[in-house]
């Protein structure tokens, strides 16, 4: 595992795959992905035996009004490093989101299903998976959805802190998806990537997603539930909590080709929300 380089430093995660599987993440000083060639240069600098690119620009709110950013880093960089990973004829992981999709319907979406992201996050991402799938060397796109940890920002920490602040609050309730521990998404990567390495012919898009599926306010009940936090959540509606980037409504991911491929199944992401408030300490 040592010999595989991620993309990525602070990222959820990125520091799941440095903290348990002690691989060399690079910090953006070593490899700036606003600078796509720097990242070709660095994967053929360390010549690892795979790659993993855990660095993305994140903020999807504000990728409205930064898209030209947002797709230099989620797009162009990826195309870079997939480039320079077929040059060297090793296999390059690539994370992607739920974002790809229109959230349309109710059904969960299969990896070989018309994309139609709403919003630029999810038209850079995009743009980033063609990109890797055109350099043509091994690769796996491994979308995923609503990723939480110990670390970083993220939905689980921003309930405990409103939870404990308040008696009641609102949290949207009709978008469906699967909550992804990073833990899980590393634990994934490297097994995917170690497949690769054997088995190349097995590149392609992958979905992988916590499960069961629920709605953001479900997730929020089931955080308080486990931290005996005694805030009531009160369900609301998208149109009620409006925000700069449209949000897809169905994020259901069908995950079901990874287990014939790789041997994985999707995790249990109430096992990984236990995990999580162990790790902050807050069971």
């Amino acid at each position: 595992m040592k010999d595989m380089l991620v993309f990525g430093q602070t990222g959820q995660v990125a520091r799941e795959l440095a903290h348990h599987a002690g691989m060399r993440c690079l910090s953006r000083t070593e490899a700036d992905l606003a600078e796509p060639a720097a990242c070709a240069a660095a994967i053929r600098a360390h010549a690892p035996r795979a790659v993993i690119n855990a660095a993305a620009y994140t903020a999807v709110d504000k990728a409205e009004s930064e898209e030209a950013l947002a797709h230099r880093i989620n797009a162009e960089a990826p195309g870079a490093m997939a480039r320079a990973c077929a040059d060297l004829d090793i296999p390059f992981i690539q994370l992607s989101t739920d974002y790809v999709f229109d959230g349309a319907g109710t059904a969960p979406r299969a990896p070989a299903e018309p994309t139609g992201p709403l919003n630029a996050y999810g038209r850079t991402k995009l743009a980033g998976e063609r990109a890797v799938l055109a350099a043509g060397g091994p690769h796996a796109v491994l979308r995923t959805s609503w990723v939480v940890s110990a670390y970083g920002s993220n939905f689980v920490k921003t309930m405990l802190r409103l939870g404990k602040s308040r008696d009641r609050i609102t949290v949207v309730a009709d978008q469906i998806g699967g909550p992804t521990p990073a833990r899980d998404i590393a634990a994934a990567c490297i097994k995917i990537a170690e497949t690769l390495i054997a088995e190349p012919a097995n590149s392609g898009i992958y979905h992988f997603a916590g499960s069961p599926d629920t709605s953001w306010a479900g997730f929020a009940r089931e955080t308080f539930a486990q931290a005996g936090i005694a805030c009531e959540v009160v369900d609301i509606p998208t149109s009620d909590y409006p925000t700069p980037a449209a949000r897809p409504l169905n994020s259901r991911l069908d995950c079901s080709l990874l287990e014939p491929v790789f041997g994985l199944s999707r995790p249990d992401w109430r096992q990984g929300l236990r995990d999580i408030l162990h790790d902050l300490g807050e069971i």
